[in-house]
């Protein structure tokens, strides 16, 4: 005889279910073509209920009738030896199981296979190969690994909607916080903290509905505060629940204890990196007593399958893995007890030298590296910045500095490369101020360069100039050729110093440091473009593109090609800037070389602004503020609003032109210049000197947020609470200026102007001086150019 248990009488659902759909939709269709299906995944992501309600879908396709029928069959409290007695009683049936089940129609649910699922997978292979009408449902931490099984991994609610709708997660929170109390409600200041809290959560459903609960008591402000103590935080579930899901520590407790010694060892160590890490760095830095290095892939692969460690994609071409966070805060208390944190830290920081160390050498002068080997360096470091953050935090805390510096001085150029705010200005100052002897002279040299190219990279030139002077110092009385060398490059493109290039250069030419004299040649040419010596910059850009062909440097070769673009622009041959900055984008679409990306963005954004084609401008510059925005950098920032201002003001807005015009001023920490009265003179024009001033007030006083909402959304400031006071821009040149200007687009020199103008050559010469430093200029030929531009 067989008993089945009807749709009807699968337990009642004590609360609304809330989301998963699309996954309910994939599942009913799965469960049609295949006859073993198992729900994977952590504690608490929610197995149990999406089982059940899929059960209910599919209670119509198996009716109960003495012929078939839905049973669920909980498995979590079984010991071993008990399952197919268990399985059996449930059923209804005294005799054989397989043989009493025949070819009825019948969907098991097992729930909750982990304490036996060895058992599990034996009595799935056995009823499956005999009874054809059956189906199975199961639900558990690892697959059941039988022939013909299809794992389906249960992932977290979602935590955010492409659309900005409310979350699966949010709406999961919500519901169960109403229920908990009736007066709860999401308000525009709770939103995000919600949203906050469920992304801290992983998106578990069994944490937000501990969350939720906590709403009694606590404002979601307080939730997210004390998230650091989760475990004691959310330990008040339903009397009525299992054990395990009563409280968050006891779901975590439950899958711990079910770990080999080896896996628990594994878990435990991986706490130790703060986001992700490759196979090669879990074998670095995990193995050690108890697990040696060639038994770290196998307990890998045995906590990926136990839904504790997650496969996250890849990064470089390898598989990347992480922890739920929840997961994460568990395992470091069980690293914090066992006393191996600091060794474990130790080796972390090590691993992450030894990658350094490694894509220094493939810099290294002599060292032929092809792209593709670079390229996988720079991703990986890409994907693996939140681990050198977290090495760099753990040499501040032990006093330990020397392989951390040499860390980040082993990787300067994915650190300034990356054209991205990455939270290392900071963390450097703190390590160059700890009193560690262990450090060499060179390596502090180097670092202090570093700092300085960070600052540099951010727009902050005055302590750029201040840091990169000490390093290049410290670098030369140590005798350190290579520090010097960047010391002195970098130092020229801040002052302009050209002995110091014609050292960098010397010393190339001894060390033989292709990348570093390319470096050297870049800053000349760059030198060179803002003096007008055109000829002189495309010849060195040249240069620069042909050395890093020949490395097959992509990275270099977009750099020079960025260069010959604006050559070529300022030369007025715009189908060759236009092939220059496209050369220079697709040599970099494999990697988040942000900075070099933007500018060639922008620069096709000034090229289209230079045709007329407003639409693609549009199209350009939009892209490149979005970029510079999500990278964080406020002289990128202000750079992008420039040329957003000039876009505007073609399209006919002034008033958002001046706006932009002002904001970029401001943040980009200079003065007003003839790029600026080229935006300003037809608003003038047109709004009057009055209004424009207003609204450079205003401008001026954005956020670079606000800044960057005005030009991609059209975002207007809020009208001051106070009358702003009207602001005179000195970049416009006073009467005699312009006649003297108009003088020099003539060709004529100052003793020709002075005679022309009954005035005395030093008169003339002052007047070109201030000429110069209103409109940003460095020579003569740059204000003939503007005064032909502006007729």
């Amino acid at each position: 005889m067989l008993r089945t248990a009807d749709p009807s009488n699968l337990p009642a659902e004590p609360n609304p279910f809330v989301g998963r759909e699309s996954d309910l939709d994939e599942l009913v269709h799965l469960l049609g073509v295949s006859r073993c299906v198992t729900l994977c995944g952590a504690g608490g992501i929610g197995k149990t209920r999406l089982a059940l309600r899929l059960a209910s879908r599919l209670g119509t396709a198996h009716p109960a009738t003495r012929s078939g029928g839905v049973c669920l069959i909980e498995l979590a409290d079984l010991d071993k030896g008990e399952l197919r007695g268990h399985v059996a009683a449930a059923l209804g049936i005294a005799g054989d199981l397989a043989e009493t089940i025949g070819d009825r129609r019948l969907l098991l649910l097992l729930d909750n296979c982990e304490p036996v699922i060895g058992e599990c997978a034996e009595l799935c292979r056995d009823l499956l190969s005999a009874c054809k009408g059956l189906t199975v449902l199961a639900t558990s931490r690892e697959p059941l690994r039988v022939p013909g099984e299809t794992v389906w991994r249960v992932p977290p609610l979602s935590v955010s909607r492409p659309d900005g709708g409310e979350s699966e997660a949010v709406r999961l929170f919500v519901t169960r916080a109403t229920a908990a109390r009736p007066e709860f409600e999401l308000t525009d200041e709770t939103r995000p903290l919600a949203e906050k809290l469920c992304r801290a959560l992983d998106g578990l459903p069994l944490a937000i509905e501990l969350a939720a609960a906590m709403v009694r008591v606590l404002s979601v402000r307080q939730l997210v505060e004390r998230l650091d103590d989760r475990f004691r935080l959310l330990a008040g579930g339903a009397r009525t629940a299992p054990a395990r899901h009563r409280t968050l520590r006891a779901a975590v407790d439950w899958s711990y204890r079910l770990l080999s010694s080896q896996e628990r060892l594994l878990l435990r160590r991986t706490a130790v990196f703060r986001s992700s890490w490759t196979l090669d760095l879990a074998e670095w830095v995990c193995a050690g007593p108890g697990l040696a290095e060639e038994e770290v892939l196998a307990r890998l692969c045995d906590l990926v399958d136990k839904s504790l460690v997650v496969l996250d994609g890849e990064i470089a071409g390898q598989a990347r893995y992480r922890l739920l966070e929840t997961v994460r805060e568990y395992a470091l208390e069980q690293l914090a007890e066992s006393g191996e944190e600091a060794e474990l830290r130790g080796r972390h920081l090590a691993a992450l030298a030894r990658l350094g160390e490694r894509f220094k050498h493939a810099l290294a002068p002599g060292v032929r590296t092809s792209w593709p080997v670079v390229e996988r360096f720079i991703n990986l470091f890409d994907g693996l910045k939140a681990e050198v953050g977290a090495a760099c935090d753990w040499s501040i805390a032990t006093g330990a500095a020397r392989t951390t510096l040499a860390l980040l001085a082993d990787t300067r150029y994915l650190l300034i490369g990356s054209g991205r705010k990455l939270d290392m200005a900071e963390r450097l100052d703190r390590l160059l101020a700890l009193d560690d002897a262990q450090v060499p002279e060179a390596l502090r040299g180097q670092a202090t360069i570093l700092r300085g190219e960070l600052a540099l990279a951010a727009g902050d030139v005055e302590p750029a100039l201040r840091h990169v002077r000490a390093g290049h110092e410290q670098c030369a009385a140590a005798g350190d050729e290579y520090g010097e060398t960047i010391g002195a490059i970098v130092l020229s493109q801040l002052t302009g110093d050209q002995a110091l290039l014609d050292r960098a250069l010397e010393l190339t030419g001894r060390s033989g440091d292709l990348v570093l004299e390319s470096l050297a040649k870049a800053v000349r040419a760059r030198s060179g473009l803002h003096h007008g010596r055109l000829k002189e910059a495309r010849r060195d850009f040249r240069d620069v593109l042909s050395v890093h062909e020949e490395l097959d440097n992509h990275y270099g070769q977009s750099l020079a090609h960025i260069g010959l673009a604006q050559v070529a622009r300022r030369s007025g041959d715009l189908a060759a800037a236009r092939r220059h900055y496209d050369a220079g984008l697709r040599l970099l679409r494999h990697i988040d070389a942000r900075q070099h990306i933007v500018s060639c963005l922008a620069g096709l954004g000034r090229v289209a602004l230079d045709e007329g084609d407003l639409t693609e401008a549009r199209a350009r510059l939009t892209e490149a503020l979005t970029l510079s925005r999500d990278a964080g950098l406020r002289a990128g920032i202000a750079r992008r609003l420039e040329a957003w201002a000039v876009l505007v003001a073609a399209e006919g807005d002034h008033r958002r032109a001046v706006l932009l015009a002002a904001a970029a001023v401001t943040l980009g920490g200079r003065q007003p210049d003839a790029r600026t009265e080229d935006v300003l003179r037809p608003a003038r024009d047109r709004l009057g000197e009055a209004v424009v001033g207003v609204l450079w007030a205003e401008g001026a006083a954005m956020t670079a947020e606000q800044a960057v909402a005005c030009a991609l959304d059209g975002e207007l400031p809020e009208p001051p609470a106070r009358p702003v006071v009207p602001v005179s821009r000195d970049s416009r040149l006073t009467a005699r200026e312009r006649e003297i200007a108009e003088l020099v687009a003539r060709g004529l020199s100052n003793r020709a102007i002075a005679e022309e103008l009954v005035i005395s050559p030093a008169t003339v010469a002052r007047h070109v001086a201030n000429m110069l430093a209103k409109l940003g200029f460095s020579t003569r030929t740059q204000i003939a150019a503007w005064v032909i531009g502006g007729r």
